[in-house]
């Protein structure tokens, strides 16, 4: 098999289109910022309240914006940048396992649920409110 079919350096260099990465990295930030106040407010020993509430209004705003016909950069700004580092799937993972490990069981359970079923409810929302508007 011949190298000649893999795009060159110079090649791959010359597509690469910059704007995408500003605007996924900039809405990168402001997620990012939105959820360090989203935890500064709700932060509890008991349960993760701020990875839930992250979880669900991130999967709302972005549902929103994919059922409206966001244009694709909105998408990369709003979807994939401020959303994508809003949300946090591994945080979600990591605090389920944590609330079991240390003998909570049933609230790791409605964490793992409660997670899943109220962020595509979020979605469901979205598309609701799209289809009313």
């Amino acid at each position: 098999m011949s190298l000649a079919v893999w795009p060159s350096l110079t090649d791959v260099l010359a597509a690469f289109d910059p704007e995408p990465a500003h605007l996924v990295g900039t809405g990168g930030a402001i997620g990012a910022v939105l959820r360090y106040g989203v935890y500064r407010q709700l932060s509890s020993e008991r349960f993760p309240w701020p990875t839930l509430a992250v979880n669900v209004i991130g999967s709302f705003v972005f549902g929103l914006a994919i059922f409206a016909g966001a244009s694709e950069s909105t998408i990369q700004l709003l979807g994939i940048g401020i959303c994508g580092a809003f949300t946090t799937f591994s945080s979600f993972s990591v605090e389920t396992i944590q609330l079991y490990e240390r003998g909570d069981r049933s609230l790791a359970v409605a964490n793992a649920v409660g997670n899943l079923v109220l962020s595509v409810a979020g979605i469901g929302l979205a598309w609701v409110v799209v289809t009313l508007v």
